[in-house]
C-alpha cells in the first residue's frame, strides 16, 4: 500500500516515471519485514534455551509468557515446600496399648497407601523392627485416610478430615496431644477402631532448606505467597510462620484444590500453582500457570506448563524473572522494528525530497539489513538476564 501510494503520488505530481519507480522500489526494500518477523520468535527461542539451562523445562509456551502477570503463587506443602520425608516422632497410645502395638496396626493399613504420611508410618514401624501384618479389605478414602481389617479388627487411620467425617469427638488427652504437636508444626493422624480412638501419631516433615529463600524472592518480586494443604490449620500456620507465607489454605480435600484456585481467580488474582502429587494435577491445570516439581508424579508433570528440574522452589522466582525479561525484549524488538519502518518508509517515499533528502534503494537495503541485525543482537542480550 505504501509503495502504491508513493508511485501514484509521484506520477500525479509529474515526476519522471523512472524516479517514481525508484521511490517505489526503495519503499518496498525498506518495508521488507525481516526485523518484524524476527522480533518475537528470536526471543522465544532464546528464552526457552535460557530456561532449560536454569533447570526450567517449558512444556507450554503460554505458561511462561503469562508468568510475568502473576500476583499470587500457591504452593502445595508436602513434597514442595517440605522434603516429603516424614517420620513418626511421637505416639500417644490409648488404653493398655504400648507404643509399638498401635504403630504396628497403623502400618499394616498404611503399607498399601501412597501418601507421604502413610510411608512415614510404615518406615517408622520398620525402623523399630516391628513385624507388620497384612490388612484385608483395604480401602483408601482420598483426603480422609484408609481403613481395613487387621488381626480381625476393623480399623481406620486418618487425620482431622477423617474425624469430621466420622463425627467423632477427640478425647481430652488426644486433643492436648494434637495441640502440642501442632504448635511444633507436626501433623497428627489417628488410629480408630470404630469410633474409639486407639492411638495418635505425631508426624514431622522437614522443611526444604530452600523454601524460606524461595518465599523471600517471590516477595521481592511483589508476589503474594499462599500455601495449600490437607493438614490441620494449626500445623499449616506453624509452617507458614516459619517461612513467612502470606495466606494459608488448610484442611483441603484433594478434590477441593482446583476449586480453591478458582476461588482465588474469582478475586481477580493471577495465580500460579506449584505441586508434585497426583491430587495436585487438577489445580495445576486450573491455575493460570501450572508449575510441576520434576521429582513429582507423572500426572503432575504432564499437567504443568513449566517443570522445575531441580525440585528447587526458588526456581519459581526464576520463571517469573525470565518471563518479565523475555517480554521486555519482545517489546523492545517490536518497537525497534515498527519504529524503524515508521521513520524510514516516509523517507524512502520522498517526503523530504524538497529538502534534498532522498534514500536510494541501496541505502534502503543497508538500513533494512541493519534493523534485522539490531533486532537479532538485542534478542541475544536476553542471555545476560539475571534470573
Amino acid at each position: 500500500m505504501a509503495g502504491a501510494v508513493t508511485l501514484v503520488a509521484w506520477l500525479a505530481a509529474g515526476a519522471d516515471p523512472a524516479f517514481a519507480v525508484e521511490r517505489l522500489v526503495t519503499v518496498l526494500v525498506i518495508a521488507c519485514p525481516h526485523a518484524l518477523g524476527l522480533a518475537v520468535p528470536l526471543v522465544i527461542a532464546i528464552s526457552t534455551t535460557l530456561g532449560a539451562r536454569n533447570g526450567l523445562l517449558v512444556r507450554d509456551r503460554r505458561g511462561l509468557e503469562e508468568a510475568r502477570l502473576l500476583d499470587t503463587v500457591v504452593f502445595d506443602k508436602t513434597g514442595t515446600l517440605t522434603l516429603g520425608e516424614h517420620r513418626v516422632v511421637e505416639i500417644l497410645a490409648g488404653g493398655a496399648l504400648d507404643e509399638g502395638e498401635p504403630l504396628r496396626l497403623a502400618a499394616a493399613l498404611e503399607q498399601d497407601a501412597e501418601h507421604p504420611v502413610a510411608r512415614a508410618v510404615v518406615t517408622s514401624a520398620r525402623e523399630r523392627g516391628l513385624q507388620i501384618p497384612r490388612a484385608t479389605g483395604f480401602e483408601a478414602i482420598p483426603g480422609y485416610g484408609v481403613r481395613g481389617v487387621v488381626d480381625g479388627r476393623r480399623l481406620a487411620v486418618g487425620g482431622p478430615n477423617l474425624i469430621r467425617r466420622l463425627g467423632a469427638n477427640l478425647p481430652p488427652e488426644f486433643a492436648q496431644f494434637t495441640e502440642a504437636a501442632a504448635a511444633r508444626g507436626q501433623s497428627v493422624i489417628y488410629l480408630l477402631e470404630g469410633e474409639r480412638f486407639q492411638a495418635a501419631f505425631a508426624v514431622a516433615d522437614a522443611i526444604r532448606p530452600e523454601s524460606s529463600e524461595a518465599v523471600r524472592r517471590l516477595h521481592a518480586l511483589g508476589i503474594e505467597v499462599a500455601m495449600l494443604t490437607g493438614d490441620a490449620k494449626a500445623v499449616a500456620d506453624a509452617v507458614a510462620r516459619e517461612l513467612g507465607i502470606d495466606t494459608v489454605i488448610a484442611q483441603v480435600l484433594p478434590e477441593e484444590k482446583a476449586a480453591k484456585i478458582e476461588e482465588l481467580q474469582r478475586q481477580g488474582k493471577r495465580v500460579a500453582m506449584v505441586g508434585d502429587g497426583v491430587n495436585d494435577a487438577p489445580a495445576l491445570v486450573t491455575a493460570d500457570v501450572g508449575i510441576a516439581i520434576g521429582a513429582g508424579t507423572d500426572v503432575a508433570v504432564e499437567a504443568g506448563d513449566v517443570i522445575l528440574v531441580r525440585n528447587d522452589p526458588r526456581d519459581v522466582a526464576r520463571i517469573i524473572a525470565l518471563s518479565r525479561a523475555s517480554y521486555r525484549k519482545m517489546v523492545q524488538n517490536l518497537w525497534w522494528a515498527s519504529g524503524y519502518n515508521i521513520v524510514a518508509i516516509p523517507l524512502a517515499g520522498g517526503v523530504l525530497a524538497r529538502a534534498g533528502i532522498l534514500l536510494s534503494p541501496a541505502v534502503g537495503a543497508v538500513l533494512m539489513s541493519l534493523s534485522t541485525v539490531i533486532v537479532a543482537a538485542n534478542a541475544q542480550l536476553l542471555r545476560r538476564a539475571r534470573l
